[in-house]
């Protein structure tokens, strides 16, 4: 019996036994026992009141704000600090697993410039492909490159390579975008692709009085690790029953600490996962946690801040919604997703990354479904896609997707949901992860207005085969636009969403009081339904927490060695002229907007837009500043919006705004002499990625992080 089931029998039963004592003659000898009995009884019973949460829907309010301690010792603090990784979101000066723009360029450097394949670039190649990108850049053949032949080239040209789309009709064209994914049996996402590994340490955990000892903790999390690893307050990940079997709290066993710095209002991630659950669709419950960490001569009690308590996605998960543990859990991370790979489940794992031990027969589902996409003709695609997809659970979850317009997701980045495959049925069902940038708020993707009238009819980027396939079966189309009819009706009424928004705000503010001024003051505009400016990106020039050098404020985050619980303090803003990430409309006047949209779309009255560029697009435009051009375009998303003014600044040597081809050569040159350090003759992976991080980071030498050329003065 579990620590809670006794404590409920304790609780009913104890004072019937107090009163059967008091009442019996009873002889002295067992009046001691008694009374220890009862103080017993008492102490459970309180215990259990301190707790707060016997079950998985006590701990899971959508208001409730719990308080959990965290105590390390000092040697296990410090395990905690990732392995690999450059300081800072865009690296800096780093080795090759510096996250910088050598994670997405030196492969393309390697394949296009290695002629004789030996795993390195002499001289005399390096020089060779300065001048093979030369001509392929310089399409008007007059010698020279503006800034936007130059950021059109170096779009076209280094743009990382995906997966070859497979299929009949592919060509064997490659999938374009960055690679999210980690090395084989790794985490996939951002971080891990960068090399960065979080390592579980031991620690204990206090809840509402509650004591658990030697719980597993681990930072977690992709861009809000880059984020915020230059503050303390960075997600965390609590597994209970690590290093102590069978150990859970209220029936779960893993805590998801989420830190909400790309969300002011810390609700986009509450309110849609609410969301979903309101349509029908298996998703995470949520609380609030405030957290506060010990670590002796360090920190005592230090208050990290207000996180939102995310329920773990794990076989206790879909025990409570799908009532069994023996189906497979996936989150796949591909932008192709449900692409025929062969017929080897090792040319999947990585993608699907399941957190169940799939069976071979569960891995084989995946494999056949994949076929199914990726082979079918359209009648027979049609017949078979309800054998393979719970159909009406994937229409709800595509509408509720598409009406918060998160493109950070199955819709844009190819991420952030899982997979369940129902052991019973045998059917695939989708549930959402990670939903910070919900309501519209990646601002990577189209402008505001895109976002607010994105259609519902193509609302993915770019090409998605599985979701043009599914949108092109007429039953589900019909499906999906009768849930979102229905939704329009009921749990898509704006209104609702303006009183849960002040019902949360009440409940938390004063957790958001705590953590500093600038936050408290972020949090009451968009609580109002003003707009802010993203939050800045931390970890310029810091390091771990707790390291040597000047703390930053207090609750203002630093850009000293040792950081504050803020967000980066003085780290670049990603807004202003030629920039991304411009501020997003909060909930209040997002949901108002979108709901009129998706009302009209589906009445046929307006198309949508349909984003067909990655980048933050302009007044009419697709994928760039006032222009319609995918990621290929010199106002699309990709390495020439980084890094265009960086290399225009570096070999620009006569400052006329113009790159000739000798400045290009030549600039090519000099790169491989200074690359070069041990004066080898050749630049191998490591030395390739050093440099570029070095020269090329859109961020060198402390300048302004704008993402495309200077404005002008």
């Amino acid at each position: 019996m579990s620590n809670h089931s006794t404590t409920v029998s304790l609780q009913t039963c104890g004072p019937r036994l107090v009163r059967t004592a008091l009442r019996a003659s009873i002889r002295p000898v067992f009046l001691p026992i008694f009374l220890g009995l009862t103080w017993l009884v008492v102490s459970a019973v309180g215990a259990g009141k301190d707790a707060g949460a016997q079950k998985p829907g006590d701990l899971f309010e959508v208001t409730k704000v719990w308080t959990i301690y965290l105590k390390f010792t000092p040697d296990q603090w410090e395990a905690m600090e990732p392995k690999g990784g450059g300081r800072g979101p865009f690296g800096g000066p780093g080795g090759p697993g510096g996250f910088g723009p050598a994670m997405f360029l030196a492969p393309t450097f390697l394949e296009q410039g290695d002629r004789n394949k030996d795993g390195k670039l002499s001289k005399e190649e390096f020089h060779g492909l300065a001048e093979k990108w030369f001509a392929e850049w310089d399409k008007e053949k007059t010698a020279k490159l503006n800034g936007d032949q130059l950021r059109a080239g170096l779009n076209s040209t280094l743009a990382p390579p995906g997966p070859e789309a497979p299929g009949a009709g592919s060509g064997g064209r490659r999938m374009g975008g960055m690679n999210l994914q980690g090395a084989e049996g790794a985490r996939n996402g951002l971080a891990s692709a960068a090399g960065i590994e979080f390592k579980y340490v031991h620690g204990d955990l206090e809840f509402q009085g509650q004591i658990l000892n030697d719980v597993a903790v681990r930072y977690k999390g992709n861009g809000t690790w880059m984020q915020s690893r230059g503050s303390l307050k960075r997600s965390l990940k609590v597994d209970l029953k690590h290093f102590v079997k069978g150990q859970k709290l209220a029936g779960v066993s893993k805590l998801n600490l989420h830190n909400n710095v790309t969300d002011a209002s810390w609700m986009n991630e509450v309110l849609s996962h609410r969301l979903f659950r309101d349509a029908g669709v298996p998703a995470p419950r949520t609380a609030y946690a405030r957290v506060y960490v010990t670590v002796p001569g360090k920190y005592n009690k230090e208050y990290f801040g207000l996180y939102s308590l995310v329920e773990d996605i794990d076989r206790n998960f879909a025990e409570e919604y799908f009532g069994g543990r023996k189906g497979a859990i996936f989150k796949p991370v591909t932008p192709n997703l449900f692409a025929d790979m062969g017929d080897d489940w090792k040319n999947y794992n990585q993608s699907y990354d399941p957190k169940t031990e799939p069976t071979p027969e569960q891995k084989q589902r995946v494999i056949a479904f994949c076929k199914l996409v990726t082979k079918a003709d359209d009648m027979e695609f049609a017949a078979k896609l309800g054998e393979y997809l719970d159909v009406d659970e994937f229409a709800r979850f595509m509408a509720v997707t598409v009406w918060l317009s998160t493109m950070d997701s199955i819709l844009g980045m190819g991420q952030n949901f899982y997979v369940y495959l129902d052991p019973k049925t045998q059917k695939f069902q989708f549930m959402p992860w990670d939903l910070d940038h919900s309501f519209g708020q990646f601002g990577m993707t189209g402008s505001q207005e895109q976002r607010e009238n994105l259609s519902i009819h193509k609302p993915w980027r770019g090409e998605v085969r599985f979701l043009e396939r599914v949108f092109n079966v007429a039953s589900f189309k019909k499906l999906y636009l009768a849930k979102l009819d229905e939704f329009n009706k009921t749990i898509f009424k704006p209104d609702r969403f303006q009183k849960q928004v002040d019902e949360i705000a009440a409940a938390i503010r004063p957790a958001v009081v705590e953590e500093s001024e600038e936050k408290l003051a972020r949090f009451d505009k968009v609580v109002a339904g003003e707009s802010v400016e993203p939050a800045r990106f931390g970890g310029f020039g810091g390091g771990p927490p707790g390291g040597d050098g000047q703390r930053g404020g207090r609750n203002e985050g630093g850009g000293g060695s040792r950081p504050g619980r803020g967000d980066g303090g003085e780290g670049p803003r990603f807004g202003g002229p030629g920039g991304f990430m411009q501020p997003a409309k909060p909930i209040k006047g997002f949901v108002k907007a979108r709901a009129q949209s998706v009302i009209d779309q589906v009445a046929g009255k307006s198309e949508g837009e349909i984003l067909s560029g990655f980048g933050p697009g302009g007044p009419g435009g697709r994928g760039g500043p006032g222009g319609r051009g995918g990621p290929g375009g010199p106002g699309g998303f990709g390495p020439g919006m980084f890094l265009g003014r960086v290399i225009m600044e570096t070999l620009d040597n006569n400052k006329d705004n113009e790159v000739g081809k000798q400045e290009f050569i030549d600039g090519f040159d000099k790169w491989f002499k200074s690359w070069d350090t041990d004066n080898s003759g050749s630049l191998d992976d490591v030395k390739l990625r050093a440099g570029i991080n070095k020269d090329l980071s859109p961020f060198r030498g402390g300048g302004p992080p704008g993402f495309g050329p200077r404005p002008p003065e």
